[in-house]
């Protein structure tokens, strides 16, 4: 069908409209006079634009060659020309070539020299001028890269990994992908951030697992902290296919005809059975968390479904253990950039985040508080710390309900059972309407209204005690806002989106390569409740050994789904429910049986964290209603609309 449009009014920022005049008054030296925040004092026009090919020590292809990886680079000349070394952006992805970055899909584009015209995003644009060299590596086996696809295995993390070796004298590259000229980056004193979005920031991730100096921070944007998370929850199977349909997505044909046996590792290294195998245990960065130097801004929505909060609660636990200085973001959209949400903020605290740990400004971005939270669309709060100070798990028991046959969900344990029937043609928005009628293809279990605001913030754990009827059979358990909001739309096209026609620019732009995108607002929904966080799992799991086994029909077993992390409060008036029920349709695949599950509801918990822990709870769930006015819940600072197009705005 026909796609409309509107005349395109390209509109410039006031901070990218300053940025362009103040990069023709001011110098480098005068940059230095202003040490909060680094200038746009070099011109982008004018930067160096080249290519190197960087050894990575691996032939994956089998070649005989060691794999090179193309290394893109924008750098500025002035910098150069004065003997001043640069810190370094990098971004390594899969996409360069074959399907494009960011909401508009910019691929890479070339001269006929072969050096970069177009690098994708306005990181470029944006950092050059402030004395930052931008480079796009190309992973392995995709675009002008040797070598196989591993989906974000050893050959994956070796092409980034090795390119922050070659910023830091520790590798080779060529001037030519077989050959050519010995190239030294003896322009960057070697510190190097590392940003991306999904599979880019995934990369990230995996690199700064292994370690390696100089890599000084990574911001990793909805980005997978350990693959299995990917693909499985607790054994249950998340899509119908494996990674290496996805590296097939990404590979170029030459990788394609070459990388046979490292295609035949990922499908048998992957059996849909849902069994850990050694193949996820080399893809899970999460393990190996102790080495990181590095530190962290991480960025998510808490309604993705691609990539699910699942990746960041582990992550960013496990970092905390082990002393990482981390950074956190957290949207109502799902599988989003925050350029593409909150475009103003972000640009302004990348750009402070990228100054102080890149080039060491103390522009006090360390001494701010630790998370954002977007509370409603376009409205944000924050947390000094996150989780936020105070809270503590509760442990919640579903009940059986009155006559009407609805389950409760308080402090109390019940000795009673409840049984459900799995149904793969519902999921959790077809259990939540139905939640205040008694269906057969759930067991629901809702508190009384609350009476004041109650916020959960951190990963919840349920633990069921059930009998099945069947040899197999999947588990969903769902947490549930049950309640009208206006929420964005993350089961929209957008996912919390709509793309407009104006457009905004970010830095200065050249006749191949422009610093100017598309705007966007919140698309929105009203809504009759909210799934606040998610956890699916085969019961075959439950033993926990990572290997799934049959059931023994009419035999009782217990098993703790492990539910995403998130940071929402269920508002006053509001009710909490929590369903356990099977397929969650489109969700996770359903078993190859139709069981009929029975709950011990004496054995099953939920442990939910709570600003405030049970006693919040039980504080929200008991007295008479409230008739005031709603006030702030424990450790939230009331929302305020972001205004979106105002420089420099954080919240």
């Amino acid at each position: 069908m026909p796609i409309r449009t509107r005349p395109t009014t390209w509109r410039t920022l006031a901070t990218a409209a300053t940025a362009a005049l103040t990069a023709t008054l001011l110098t480098p030296a005068a940059a230095d006079a202003a040490p909060r925040e680094s200038r746009p004092v070099h011109s982008y026009a004018d930067a160096i634009r080249e290519a190197v090919w960087v050894d990575t020590g691996l032939d994956e292809d089998r070649d005989g060659r060691t794999d090179r990886v193309a290394v893109d680079i924008v750098r500025p000349r002035e910098a150069a020309r004065q003997g001043r070394k640069v810190p370094v952006i990098m971004d390594a992805s899969p996409y360069y070539s074959c399907c494009g970055r960011g909401n508009e899909s910019q691929t890479k584009t070339y001269d006929e020299h072969g050096d970069i015209v177009r690098m994708p995003l306005f990181y470029d644009n944006w950092f050059v001028p402030r004395g930052y060299a931008v480079v796009g590596v190309d992973l392995a086996g995709t675009s002008r890269s040797d070598g196989c696809v591993d989906v974000g295995g050893r050959s994956d993390i070796q092409s980034a990994k090795a390119v922050v070796d070659w910023l830091n004298g520790r590798a080779k590259a060529y001037s030519d992908r077989t050959g050519g000229e010995r190239v030294r980056a003896d322009w960057t004193d070697g510190s190097t951030g590392m940003i991306g979005k999904s599979w880019d920031g995934t990369i990230a991730n995996g690199v700064a697992a292994t370690g390696v100096k100089g890599l000084k921070t990574i911001v990793p944007i909805a980005a997978i902290s350990t693959w299995y998370d990917y693909y499985f929850s607790q054994g249950a199977p998340l899509y119908g296919s494996g990674p290496d349909w996805l590296a097939g997505y990404v590979q170029t044909p030459e990788a394609r005809e070459h990388c046979t046996e490292v295609a035949r590792e990922l499908v048998d290294g992957a059996p849909r059975t849902g069994d850990r195998t050694p193949l996820w245990t080399e893809r899970d960065y999460v393990r190996t968390a102790k080495k990181v130097r590095a530190s962290v801004f991480l960025v998510h929505g808490m309604q993705d479904l691609n990539v699910r909060m699942r990746h960041v609660g582990p992550w960013w636990d496990a970092l905390g253990k082990n002393g990482v200085r981390r950074k956190i973001w957290l949207s109502q959209t799902g599988h989003v950039d925050p350029f593409d949400f909150r475009r103003a903020a972000w640009v302004s605290t990348l750009q402070r985040w990228f100054d102080h740990e890149l080039k060491g400004i103390d522009n006090g971005i360390d001494r701010e508080p630790v998370a954002d939270i977007e509370r409603a669309p376009d409205q944000w709060v924050t947390s000094t710390a996150w989780p936020p100070r105070g809270t503590s798990t509760a442990t919640l028991r579903p009940a059986r309900g009155a006559q009407d046959g609805v389950g409760t969900l308080g402090l109390r344990p019940d000795q009673g059972t409840t049984a459900f029937t799995d149904d793969p043609a519902l999921d959790e928005t077809d259990w939540a309407t139905r939640i205040d009628t008694p269906t057969p293809e759930k067991a629901g279990f809702v508190t009384r209204p609350l009476t004041r605001d109650l916020r959960l913030a951190g990963s919840s754990r349920v633990t069921v005690a059930v009998t099945p009827s069947t040899p197999t059979a999947h588990l969903s358990a769902v947490l549930v806002d049950l309640g009208p909001d206006t929420i964005r739309d993350y089961a929209a096209s957008g996912e919390g989106i709509v793309t407009l026609s104006e457009r905004t620019c970010w830095g200065p732009s050249t006749e191949g390569d422009s610093s100017c995108y598309r705007e966007t607002r919140a698309k929105t929904a009203d809504v009759g409740h909210t799934v606040v966080s998610r956890g699916w799992a085969d019961l075959g799991e439950h033993a926990g050994t990572g290997r799934g086994e049959p059931l023994v029909p009419g035999k009782r077993y217990t098993l703790t789904v492990d539910l995403a992390a998130t940071d929402h409060v269920v508002p006053r008036g509001h009710r909490l429910a929590l369903i356990v029920a099977g397929t969650d349709r489109g969700l996770i695949d359903p078993p190859a049986d139709t069981p009929t599950l029975t709950l011990d509801l004496a054995r099953t918990s939920a442990r939910v964290p709570f600003v405030g822990g049970a006693a919040a709870f039980a504080r929200a769930t008991s007295g008479p209603p409230v008739t005031s006015p709603r006030t702030a819940p424990d450790g939230v600072r009331p929302p305020a609309a972001t205004a979106r197009r105002v420089p420099g705005e954080t919240r």
